[in-house]
């Protein structure tokens, strides 16, 4: 751990204003600060602060450092909320009124490691986890998972967690995740739901470059095709309702009256494709002396 020394006695504070307790906790704060010289300014101009205070949730940290990504200011938590994993003090700590005095100090920084990931030309920032899931879709999706240059991996599941050892704690925990100590420079991947007996976290190392792909687009082009193959049959069926039993034997019927009436001859008019031709086809190369009917050709 490094010491926080305090070069400019400017605060921003980011703060959870949906929730009216988080604004009271806060205000008293930057009334603290004040009062004690510093100045305090909104979290949105955190690149001329020394110190990001949130006020709120585990939520409020995570939404801050995104903020915060590109200015590399240390992050103080206060919670207001339910867990505060995250969170250094409570909203009932007693050092809380003192935080003034304790920043001036020195406050002592633990570094922690975060992910980007790409997608396209986009790229997002974390510092808990990136979960890849297959939204809207309400079967399984095939997820292609390679580490490095490794050999991919089909998983069939609901999505894939990567997490960092901060993110350990939440999704990835809940997801059948091990816990990683914050000092561990190591990623946990974890599939969501997967139709498999035997699936493990991973735990690879924190300069491996984790590949996820998916063939949703594959799914959503088979549905579509789907979807219009069902739509034909309806529509076959609607202009030919007879069943498929009674097309058959009314093609046997014609076959047996053209064998009777023309010889071998008349067995040429049918469609060469149908199944009912080459019944009574093989029927009247074996027996071409016996009356063909209906229910033998059947039976055969």
């Amino acid at each position: 751990m490094t010491m926080l020394a305090i070069q400019k006695k400017v605060v921003a504070l980011y703060v959870d204003t949906a929730r009216e307790h988080a604004r009271t906790i806060a205000a008293r704060v930057a009334g603290d600060f004040r009062a004690s010289g510093f100045e305090v300014v909104d979290g949105a101009n955190v690149r001329a602060a020394s110190l990001l205070v949130t006020v709120g949730g585990d939520g409020t940290l995570l939404r801050a450092a995104r903020i915060n990504v590109e200015h590399d200011v240390p992050l103080l938590g206060i919670n207001t909320g339910r867990l505060g994993f995250l969170t250094e003090l409570d909203e009932d700590d007693p050092r809380l009124g003192d935080l003034p005095a304790l920043v001036e100090r020195g406050l002592y920084v633990d570094e922690r490691t975060a992910l980007e990931a790409e997608y396209g030309d986009r790229r997002f920032f974390a510092l808990n986890d990136v979960v890849v899931r297959k939204g809207e879709v309400s079967r399984l999706v095939p997820f292609g998972l390679r580490v490095d240059d490794g050999a991919p991996t089909q998983i069939a599941a609901d999505g894939i967690c990567v997490a960092t050892p901060t993110g350990s704690t939440a999704y990835f925990l809940s997801a059948g995740g091990s816990l990683i100590a914050p000092s561990v420079d190591a990623f946990g991947v974890v599939p969501l739901l997967p139709h498999t007996l035997f699936s493990r976290p991973l735990i690879v190392p924190r300069t491996s470059c984790i590949e996820i792909t998916s063939d949703l687009e594959a799914a959503r082009a088979a549905r579509v095709r789907r979807r219009r193959a069902e739509r034909g049959r309806a529509e076959l069926e609607r202009r030919h309702p007879l069943s498929s039993q009674t097309r058959a034997f009314r093609a046997y019927r014609a076959a047996a009256f053209s064998r009777a009436a023309g010889g071998e001859d008349a067995l040429g008019c049918f469609h060469q494709g149908s199944s009912s031709l080459r019944v009574v086809r093989k029927y009247a190369a074996a027996a071409p002396d016996r009356e063909l009917r209906p229910d033998r050709a059947r039976r055969r």
